[in-house]
């Protein structure tokens, strides 16, 4: 997940998220006034290598709020997470 203030750097980093090797980006959301949350899937590794790549994108054009990885999500949070397709137990 990549979080920002504002659109424009929520959008560049989904931009450059997905353009990483083996990872999808599932959602983007508005969960506070200003704030966008990008979330992308995949493995681990393309995962981190996706975030990395949208971390330093939105910090180039607008405010990055933070930055998480959550490895193997347990199966009882797995569908609360943004992004989690209705029965996903899965990050594939």
């Amino acid at each position: 997940m990549v979080e920002t203030k504002g659109l424009v750097g929520a959008i560049e980093a989904a931009d450059a998220m997905v353009k990483t090797p083996k990872s999808h980006c599932r959602e983007r959301s508005t969960l506070a006034p200003a704030t966008s949350t990008v979330t992308v899937r995949g493995d681990v590794g393309a995962v981190k290598a996706a975030t990395d790549a949208g971390a330093a994108a939105a910090r180039r054009v607008g405010e990055l709020v933070s930055v998480h990885v959550i490895p193997a999500p347990h199966s009882e949070i797995e569908s609360s997470l943004p992004g989690a397709k209705k029965g996903d137990k899965s990050l594939g």
